[in-house]
């Protein structure tokens, strides 16, 4: 993202704005919130990264505790680095333009020409996959909004993400357009 590692900037935010927690603690709340699939969190390498903050002193073991028989787990806090570091990833995300990278773009370019009809054939499967993406998004956001269990940056969030999709099957729908054009003028 440009500058700005998003686990970082989620593990951060969230010592600063919850507290001290553990690792696992932190792992879940990514896993509940599905981050890595709009975010670019991976939360496999969230660990990783909680021990090189660590390191670099941004944030601070505090304890370590053991509840029955689960393994021991290691409790964080921000530290007053770690808070500065937030601020400037914060800063980073808010005010930068972050474009990802276009798989689809290179195959089109690059390798968009197979058997006849395959391009198609794998658009049309992928702007379906976009739309029924679309619909469960809208869908979630709706249960949760009725549950009152959306706060306000949250709706953001959701809302941002459905204009995204919303944004690529209108792509898809205009290429479509666009290609049956060329084929009839042919």
């Amino acid at each position: 993202m440009n500058g700005v590692s998003v686990s970082r900037l989620m593990a951060l935010g969230l010592l600063a704005e919850q507290g001290p927690m553990h690792g696992h603690r932190i792992r879940r709340e990514a896993e509940e919130t599905h981050v890595e699939s709009w975010g670019g969190v991976s939360v496999g390498a969230l660990y990783r990264e909680l021990h090189k903050m660590a390191d670099d002193g941004l944030i601070e073991e505090i304890r370590c505790e053991q509840v029955g028989g689960r393994p021991e787990r290691t409790v964080y806090q921000i530290s007053d680095e770690g808070r500065r570091e937030l601020e400037m990833l914060r800063e980073r995300a808010m005010t930068g333009v972050h474009r990802r990278p276009d798989p689809v773009g290179v195959a089109l370019l690059f390798a968009g020409h197979g058997e006849p009809g395959e391009l198609e054939e794998h658009l049309r499967l992928r702007r379906q996959a976009l739309d029924d993406l679309l619909q469960s998004l809208r869908h979630k956001r709706r249960r949760l909004m009725a549950a009152g269990r959306l706060a306000p940056q949250a709706v953001a969030v959701f809302r941002r993400g459905e204009l995204f999709l919303e944004a690529e099957l209108a792509w898809h729908d205009e290429h479509a357009t666009s290609q049956r054009r060329e084929e009839t003028s042919r």
